[in-house]
């Protein structure tokens, strides 16, 4: 049978770039994609992850974990993961994890025990380590926020520089007073953009008052009290950093009374169509997806030719609507 390395030795590669290729890795050169492409049709190789499944006795599945299959952002990810494993000949089973680091554990344990053929988790547990022992026989990636006492792979976008980003755009229209509005603080993705919007504030010469920090914004409700507290302040804020898709859903709700200027990370359907349209950080979840469930499959591969543990991290980009000019 061909194998990936017999695919490299034809084309003069390595069985990395050969992994890169068949994952459609943008920053292969073309001259090199051409090469290899032109080996797996003389070698007729076609990757058979389906064919290593079951000689390993697994289920021809890919299990999906994230918070929240109904927040955009992780449905993305979820429906990446689900056409890519569909392309291998392989479905999904998704759940949702829920907010409680507690009940992660025992989700994912369930998904586990049906021998799945790899597994893809956006967590929001604060321990993976008992996670180790299911590493030796099944493939499991992270993706948006990487893993506490494990070492795996992982895609996860740039947190700190999208948060440093959204906040300095608003300093670019003159604000000072910008509010953080968060949910999870205990999430790593979290941290690492409170400390974005204090570095750019910084930066700027602004100095960081943490009561402009407003955590735990899930919901309508719990955006119209933030709001009314950081109105109520004696300094109120000129304008908002929402610090993920949910908060800024429901920020954008409660916004449509009294306007204010704000930016948030993270895409959401019909941020463009809103009076005004939102100006967000898109973090590319489809990709984040496509690339975890594609090191699945890699991993599948004996001479895939990867590093033991791979940290990816995805760049973000600023989408500037009208949010940001009123």
């Amino acid at each position: 049978m061909t194998t990936m390395r017999d695919v490299a030795q034809r084309a003069g590669v390595s069985t990395k770039t050969v992994s890169r290729v068949f994952n459609d890795d943008p920053h292969v050169l073309p001259d090199t994609r051409a090469l290899v492409e032109a080996a797996m049709r003389e070698l007729n190789y076609v990757p058979n992850a389906l064919a290593t499944t079951f000689r390993a006795g697994r289920a021809s599945v890919i299990g999906v974990a994230v918070p929240d299959v109904v927040d955009p952002f992780f449905a993305a990810i979820a429906r990446a993961v689900e056409d890519t494993a569909r392309r291998h000949g392989l479905s999904t089973l998704v759940t949702s994890l829920g907010d409680d680091p507690a009940d992660e554990r025992a989700a994912l344990e369930s998904l586990l025990g049906r021998q799945l053929t790899g597994l893809v988790i956006a967590p929001v547990g604060t321990d993976h380590s008992w996670l180790e022992r299911w590493r030796g026989h099944t493939p499991i990636v992270f993706v948006d926020r990487a893993p506490a006492g494990l070492m795996t792979d992982t895609f996860t976008e740039n947190d700190e520089a999208g948060a440093h980003l959204a906040t300095t755009h608003l300093l670019s229209h003159g604000h000072r007073r910008i509010a953080y509005m968060g949910d999870m603080v205990h999430l790593s993705t979290e941290t690492k953009r409170v400390e974005g919007w204090r570095r750019a504030l910084r930066e700027a010469g602004v100095e960081v008052d943490e009561a402009l920090v407003a955590p735990q914004v899930s919901s309508r409700e719990s955006a119209a009290s933030a709001l009314e507290r950081l109105r109520a302040l004696p300094d109120p804020p000129t304008a908002i950093f929402s610090a993920n898709a949910r908060s800024s859903m429901a920020l954008a709700h409660v916004l449509r009374a009294d306007p204010l200027p704000f930016v948030g990370f993270g895409d959401f359907p019909m941020a463009d169509t809103l009076t005004p349209a939102v100006t967000v950080i898109d973090q590319d979840p489809r990709r984040i997806g496509a690339l975890a469930a594609e090191r699945v499959f890699a991993r599948l591969e004996p001479d895939a030719g990867l590093g033991l543990d791979e940290v990816t991290v995805i760049d973000v980009s600023l989408v500037e609507r009208e949010s940001c000019r009123l």
